[in-house]
């Protein structure tokens, strides 16, 4: 009777933890974004005689969360499926030696700070893609994302993209292989005695069971590309505007990164303005886990793992 009286009180402490726990998360969340309402409201609608409101912060806001938005954008593209092969190799084709390895240096590559990124992007990666950017002016110029003129120094959205998608490689990786580990051996084993190669095996058996999983990482990664903030604050030279071109001087800037570089000079309205362009960030960003949610719920009762 002793022992099952001190189970069900720890079932209650645990039950008594754990939404504890998960309401404070609700409360933090709200915390913040009653936070955000409250200091953007000024921006909204401002003293009389004050600018910053109505088309003034639309035409402020845009182009930035432009920015953010194809920066993000050209990391995932780039850095999702570049994740989910590394993955796919390690789980299922390096050698275990190999593989070990391999995880190893992926988890390291997520525990570097993103300030290191910046610098590796303005010190080596912007200026070996100098070269690249002038042949596609030369021989794709007539496609309006690589128009020219080229930057000289190769600090363009595109080179932010690129740094954000192996800022997020790690972290696509890390889950996805995960994931991919986690696939029933039954179902591989099974595929392979009905005479599928390795290949078709995991096309029909390891993939479908890791759909939503993909879908989740890949939202990750996202989420840190839409809130980077000091690789790209060192790396892009942001002139503002909106362009299509990829490759030339005149680049958009991104919410997170202007942010930093703006709000220890500003004062009043200009802070509002500021904190109403973070809750621009905090919407968009929060939308785009409520569609990784909705998409990982709809894609369940298809998964392998029924």
């Amino acid at each position: 009777m002793r022992t099952r009286s001190a189970g069900r009180q720890g079932d209650r402490l645990f039950r008594g933890s754990a939404t504890l726990a998960g309401t404070l998360i609700l409360v933090t969340l709200a915390g913040v974004a009653a936070f955000l309402v409250y200091e953007a409201l000024p921006a909204f609608v401002p003293e009389p005689g004050r600018a910053g409101t109505g088309l003034g912060l639309a035409s402020y806001v845009w182009p930035l969360l432009y920015g953010t938005l194809v920066s993000s954008a050209i990391a995932l593209l780039v850095g999702a499926p570049l994740g989910v092969g590394i993955a796919l190799f390690i789980s299922h084709f390096a050698p275990r030696r190999l593989s070990t390895v391999l995880g190893y240096v992926v988890d390291l590559l997520a525990a570097v700070p993103s300030i290191v990124y910046g610098l590796w992007g303005v010190t080596t990666f912007a200026p070996a893609l100098v070269p690249v950017y002038a042949w596609l002016e030369r021989h794709a110029g007539f496609v309006p994302l690589f128009a020219g003129p080229t930057s000289p120094t190769g600090r363009t959205i595109l080179t932010a993209g690129l740094v954000l998608a192996v800022m997020i490689l790690p972290v696509v990786t890390a889950i996805t292989r995960d994931i991919f580990l986690q696939t029933p051996r039954l179902h591989e084993e099974a595929a392979l005695a009905l005479g599928a190669t390795r290949w078709e095996m995991i096309t029909y058996a390891v993939l479908p069971y890791a759909r939503s999983g993909i879908v989740s990482a890949s939202m990750l990664g996202l989420g840190r590309a839409l809130g980077e903030t000091m690789a790209v604050a060192l790396l892009l030279s942001a002139s503002g505007g909106v362009t299509l071109n990829l490759i030339s001087t005149a680049n958009p800037g991104t919410i997170a990164a202007n942010i930093a570089l703006q709000f220890p000079e500003s004062t009043g309205i200009d802070t509002n303005v500021l904190v109403a362009t973070g809750l621009v960030l905090f919407v968009v960003t929060f939308a785009v886990n409520l569609a990784a949610r909705a998409i990982v719920n709809r894609r369940a009762e298809f998964s392998g793992a029924n």
